[in-house]
């Protein structure tokens, strides 16, 4: 809706040297090993403790809440990275609903691409069906959220109008966090997770989201 041609900031990038791989999107998720698994063998998966589990107190239920609207970018990814890792098996929305505050923030130029990236960030809609059956909620506990070089570079190398006026990148490190139940026991598991997100803030606007990296090769 604000700028012409469609996805001249993905020509800019391309242009300019960055990896056009950042925008080829994948996801790593599960209670299970990879979310393909079926099995108690799981790696990035919940892992049964060795210890006994504590009696806890059930989290409380999330549910799905809008992207922060700001004009300050930064902000903006923020939220825009705590609700993409963020989503609960055990409320009654279901895998449409998390996804629809990512495709409501969207720009519209982007929208397409962008609802593929924000697909393969999250589990398939077997694997959803399969994830309730454990309870397992998910969120995102961010360390660093940073401009990347490349973004500087592709920045000061592309020709006038060819990255959109307000367009940033960051570059967001954290830890993702998962929670479910196996054979009745509680379990966490936990692993480091990298990504950049590319938005845009006009002047007066609120932000918009972009693209997504591929998870786990943001930009540097």
């Amino acid at each position: 809706m604000r700028f012409a041609p469609r996805r001249r900031l993905l020509v800019a990038l391309i242009s300019t040297g960055v990896v056009l791989l950042a925008f080829i999107g994948f996801g790593l998720y599960g209670l299970l090993a990879d979310n393909t698994e079926t099995t108690q063998s799981v790696d990035t998966a919940v892992t049964p403790s060795t210890e006994p589990a504590a009696v806890v107190p059930a989290a409380r239920i999330e549910a799905p809440r809008p992207v922060l609207e700001t004009t300050e970018a930064d902000r903006f990814a923020r939220d825009v990275a705590r609700a993409l890792f963020t989503w609960d098996t055990r409320s009654s929305d279901g895998l449409v609903t998390w996804q629809q505050p990512l495709v409501d923030a969207a720009d519209h130029d982007e929208a397409a691409g962008l609802a593929a990236d924000i697909r393969d960030y999250l589990p398939s809609t077997d694997m959803w069906a399969q994830l309730r059956e454990y309870g397992t909620r998910q969120w995102l506990e961010i360390d660093t959220v940073t401009e990347p070089a490349a973004w500087r570079t592709a920045v000061a190398q592309a020709a006038t109008g060819q990255i959109p006026r307000g367009a940033a990148a960051f570059t967001i490190t954290g830890t993702r966090h998962r929670e479910g139940i196996w054979n009745t026991e509680p379990q966490h598991s936990s692993r480091p997770v990298a990504f950049t997100v590319f938005v845009v803030c006009p002047a007066d606007d609120p932000c918009a989201l972009l693209r997504l990296s591929r998870l786990d090769a943001p930009l540097e």
